[in-house]
């Protein structure tokens, strides 16, 4: 793959060994750039082997490559968008060890680019990884496993698993519980196994951490033979971040989890919240779907469950229409006509009612888990923001927190302010922790995992 060394679409280095042009831009695709200064990065890995992470839409790729030793740094990152679609485009970040290290980005063209499916798209990915200026790898060989990031897995998949044909076969059935998430999963598999034939492929699924909750949280109170029968449960969403939150925030308390109790909000687009006892969760905000819940930007989260009848039985809505107005048309978008939390924030200043509506429903509703999960863990020593949100909207982050004092809540303000990872007020019981996720590092590490011990059992034998 030729690449061109200035103007739009070519390979751009950042002066000396600081950030790449793109840093902090909107298109930018390694946030982690914009939150760092010139010479913070820390050291690369040393191994030669790399594991491969892929989070598959259904017009887009999002991908990192991690190190696979014990360090697990993360060496590029990328996304494949408009997959299928006219004007394409392929955004690519990377980081080279060479002595001081420096970070470059990579841009293509979106006139120049034609990805018509999945396979066609991760076989570019893999171009961009073996290109001769941006490339990370002299060989797919160099890919020790390919870690896939799976919405729904069901009552049958608990835990992270080796893919094979029946797990495939799998995560087709649970696509009637995630029609919108777990199809476009599948191709990504399908389309990597194209490309890395020999490499190890390993489904990381978000409801996998869920599975730890007892069964008085999980049932609904229909008859429980639509539960024994079709698998009608709350199964929980967001897995993969509120296991990887919780862990550091018992870092952060300097306690094992075992003897912890966190609440984690995960708090973006698409929101929820989850109690963590003892490294478990317990309870989720999430349920059959991710419709359920806390309100989100553009789904109605938790409603009385008449309401869809009515809408159908009094409104003469079709069950699609109805579909398409709880998860796309609800939420802040239904009350303000904004989604971004951002724009709605911008609107109160200008004295938008609607929106000022909007901001406190959305933070309502977040306290409401908050204080219910408290009472059932029996307490509560940290509660984490992480997400969009979460991570770098103090305004929202008070609102939220104004009236859990009697938990043993204050903030700081001024900590609060600069997003610090502990904006707990110095006298506060109970800690309130601001900790950036990291699910592709969780599913990098699961991979690792397993793909160690498939070999230790190959050598076994």
């Amino acid at each position: 793959m030729s690449t061109s060394k200035n103007g739009r679409g070519a390979l751009a280095k950042g002066k000396g060994n600081g950030d790449p042009p793109c840093a902090g831009s909107a298109t930018c695709v390694w946030p982690e750039l914009a939150r760092r200064k010139t010479g913070e990065w820390p050291q690369a890995g040393e191994s030669e082997m790399k594991v491969l992470v892929l989070n598959s839409g259904s017009s887009s790729i999002k991908f990192k490559v991690f190190d696979a030793d014990g360090g697990q740094e993360i060496r590029a990152n990328g996304v494949a968008e408009r997959i299928g679609l006219s004007g394409a485009t392929v955004r690519y970040c990377f980081r080279l060890r060479d002595g001081a290290r420096y970070t470059s980005c990579f841009m293509r063209t979106p006139a120049k680019m034609d990805v018509p499916n999945h396979t066609a798209a991760i076989e570019l990915i893999c171009k961009l990884m073996m290109d001769p200026e941006a490339g990370i790898i002299n060989s797919v060989d160099e890919i020790v496993g390919i870690g896939h990031r799976v919405v729904h897995g069901g009552e049958r998949f608990v835990d992270s698993v080796l893919i094979d044909g029946s797990v495939k076969a799998g995560i087709e059935d649970c696509a009637r519980l995630a029609p919108l998430h777990n199809p476009p999963a599948l191709r990504g598999i399908e389309a990597a196994e194209e490309n890395f034939p020999n490499t190890p492929q390993v489904a990381v699924f978000d409801t996998a951490f869920h599975h730890t909750m007892p069964q008085w949280a999980y049932l609904y109170g229909i008859p429980k033979r639509l539960y024994e029968d079709y698998g009608i449960r709350k199964y929980g969403f967001h897995g993969t971040s509120h296991k990887y939150v919780s862990e550091k925030g018992a870092e952060m308390l300097g306690r094992p989890a075992a003897e912890t109790k966190i609440i984690t909000c995960h708090l973006g687009n698409g929101s929820s919240i989850t109690a963590v006892k003892g490294g478990k969760s317990v309870d989720t905000s999430m349920g059959l779907t991710p419709l359920g819940g806390v309100m989100m930007g553009t789904r109605s989260g938790d409603l009385d469950p008449y309401i869809p009848l009515f809408m159908i039985k009094e409104l003469g809505m079709t069950v699609d229409e109805v579909e398409r107005t709880l998860n796309r048309e609800s939420g802040m978008e239904g009350i303000c006509r904004h989604a971004d939390v951002r724009d709605v924030e911008e609107l109160v200043t200008q004295g938008d009612l609607d929106s000022e509506l909007a901001l406190n429903m959305f933070a309502y509703r977040i306290a409401r888990y908050i204080g219910g999960y408290a009472m059932v863990m029996g307490g509560v020593d940290a509660i984490v923001f992480t997400g969009g949100i979460g991570e770098k909207d103090p305004l929202m982050r008070q609102r939220i927190l104004k009236s859990a004092g009697y938990l043993g809540v204050k903030l700081d303000p001024e900590k609060n302010e600069r997003n610090a990872s502990d904006v707990s007020a110095p006298d506060a019981q109970v800690k309130a922790l601001v900790i950036p996720t990291n699910e592709e590092l969780v599913i990098a590490r699961e991979t690792l995992k397993i793909v160690h011990n498939r070999a230790r059992r190959a050598a076994a034998r």
